[in-house]
């Protein structure tokens, strides 16, 4: 047998089965055309050699890591270009072989064909020697898509996509390939399927995916994608695969909710998304009231079967029931159903969260929830009536005595008391929420907004930005204000007017205000007119504008940004 070392392409036709079964005799035919005229070619012309066919795959051997890489490329190319029926998924790795009457055998073959799977359709996937040898050396862009694990293989593999053959902007790579993978165990909680009878019950389900996010978000040796970003999948038929690299994620979680009277089944599972492959599954037939211990132990279970030790003691594992009633808390995840819907869903919530506390008056989830609520209901349209601050800060400030031990109080604290001008508790209360909870997207905000109105507005961009990657999906809820008001505080107008224009589809009145503001600035009258006509139509008629803007300018610590606002707000002919 003689050893070397070798660059290893391993090929697979996307598809194979189904073009076999629709005319196998013209798959074949047109298979073997492809690659008699296009492929083996190809790869004789960038000094490789063809080992081996397998029908629906190819395996090739190169002196030369850049040839390998290079050759793969234009293979991709030229297949999309030319035979655009058909797509290749391919992967590459440098590694030992074992060559033996032609054929070539070992580690380094097996995970060049690990890497193939790991590869969508038209791409290519590069072990982490692979892209040592080639950077700098092709212009490519990559994304690294992190520490992989395959079967069969005992170490972890680094591994790379290639983007193509010329460099992509970082949007063109979010937008095509998702996110690359954190440096820590990554994990998705995608919407529970409602099984039961009544399509009212999908409240509950949802409310149980929630939960469980929120109880992972507590380790802070996990990375956890926000609930908003998860359930865009709700409803909808999609590949698990596609859906973690979509939300940049290795572990996906999913599973079902049937409730029947005072019975309940949940099934979940546990699935690693870049191996393809189920880590633990379980179906839980409890009572009702049995509800939060099923939560505890999926949460354990999943907690156990990652990768690396999770420690209990990093997310205070006390699982903290957020009340003992079964009716206040099904009041509970109404309203968090309803909140969630924003618009005229917030007073709905607030009415829920209500019956919660008559039901069981020391439920601090309820009064943390009304807080955020009244916090949020002054900025949307037609959903408050005359001054909800000091009933979220009354709110917040009653969560916070009933469980100062949970994030969500200081954070709906520390958010009322943001909103109310007081910033230095602000930042003291939302600072121990990031600490209690690391992977809140909503206390990361929150935080942004905090920085961008206490002379930060360079560092609220970079936080908005965080937040963002635990929440990709989900800008909107995250309301990009944080990043138009930060860009006006840095006297970037265009930038801010780019931001809010993106955020016209929004029922959000005031953002034409903003972008008239923004316009004026930039000293152009036409289109501040033009907005300031289209805020005056939408403006509800018992909106007191006068709370709006002294509500703003309180946000403000800073005396030359408060200067800043109300010249502004003087631009557009508003007395301030």
């Amino acid at each position: 047998m003689e050893r070397r070392l070798a660059a290893i392409v391993a090929a697979d036709l996307v598809g194979y089965s189904r073009l076999m079964s629709e005319d196998e005799a013209g798959t074949i035919s047109a298979v073997s055309h492809l690659i008699s005229t296009t492929v083996e070619p190809l790869v004789a012309r960038h000094g490789g050699r063809v080992v081996k066919l397998m029908g629906d795959g190819i395996l090739a051997e190169f002196a030369s890591v850049v040839d390998a890489v290079a050759c793969s490329i234009e293979w991709q190319e030229k297949v999309s270009r030319e035979a655009g029926r058909f797509s290749f998924r391919i992967g590459i790795n440098l590694g030992d072989i074992v060559v033996q009457d032609g054929d070539i055998f070992g580690n380094g073959v097996n995970i060049a064909a690990r890497l193939e799977g790991l590869a969508e359709p038209d791409g290519i996937c590069v072990s982490g020697n692979v892209y040592e040898e080639v950077k700098g050396k092709l212009e490519l862009a990559c994304e690294d898509i992190g520490q992989q694990a395959f079967k069969n293989i005992a170490e972890p593999v680094r591994v790379y996509r290639i983007m193509g053959a010329e460099p992509k902007t970082a949007g063109d790579v979010r937008k095509n390939s998702g996110f690359a993978l954190p440096d820590k165990p990554s994990i998705a909680v995608l919407p529970f399927t409602n099984m039961s009878d009544d399509p009212e019950q999908e409240y509950f389900s949802d409310g149980i995916a929630e939960d469980i996010i929120t109880e992972l978000s507590r380790f802070s040796e996990l990375f956890v994608i926000a609930r908003n970003s998860s359930f865009v999948f709700k409803g909808k038929s999609f590949d698990i695969k596609d859906a973690a690299r979509k939300l940049g994620v290795q572990y996906v979680v999913e599973g079902s909710v049937r409730k029947a009277g005072n019975r309940i089944r949940v099934t979940a599972q546990l699935i690693d998304a870049v191996a393809g492959s189920h880590l633990w599954a379980d179906r839980y037939d409890r009572q009702l009231e049995d509800i939060f211990d099923v939560q505890d132990d999926v949460v354990r279970a999943v907690v156990a079967v990652l990768p690396g030790r999770i420690a209990e003691a990093g997310a205070e594992w006390v699982r903290r029931k957020p009340t003992d009633n079964l009716t206040a808390f099904d009041y509970l995840l109404r309203a968090q159903h309803e909140l969630a819907r924003r618009g005229n869903g917030i007073r709905k919530a607030i009415d829920h969260y209500h019956k919660a506390i008559e039901i069981d008056p020391d439920c601090a989830a309820a009064y943390a929830g009304i807080a955020v609520a009244e916090g949020m209901s002054i900025w949307d349209l037609s959903t408050y009536d005359d001054n909800p601050l000091e009933r979220a800060y009354e709110a917040g400030k009653r969560a916070l005595e009933l469980d100062p031990s949970d994030y969500r109080s200081h954070a709906a604290f520390g958010e009322a008391t943001r909103q109310l001008g007081h910033h230095s508790v602000a930042g003291e209360h939302l600072q121990r929420a990031m600490k209690l909870n690391p992977n809140s997207a909503q206390v990361r905000g929150y935080w942004a907004m905090l920085q961008a109105y206490t002379g930060d507005p360079d560092g609220a961009v970079e936080t908005y930005n965080s937040a963002i990657r635990l929440d990709p999906f989900s800008q909107d809820n995250l309301r990009k204000e944080i990043l138009a008001e930060s860009y006006y505080m840095m006297g970037e107008y265009q930038l801010s007017i780019d931001v809010l224009e993106s955020m016209l589809k929004l029922p959000i009145f005031y953002v034409h205000q903003q972008i008239a503001i923004a316009y004026a600035q930039l000293g152009n009258a036409q289109a501040c007119d033009h907005h300031m006509e289209k805020y005056r139509a939408s403006l509800p008629e018992s909106y007191d504008e006068k709370l709006l803007f002294e509500s703003h300018l309180r946000l403000c610590a800073r005396q030359q940004d408060r200067d800043h606002w109300r010249e502004g707000y003087r631009l557009i002919g508003l007395d301030v």
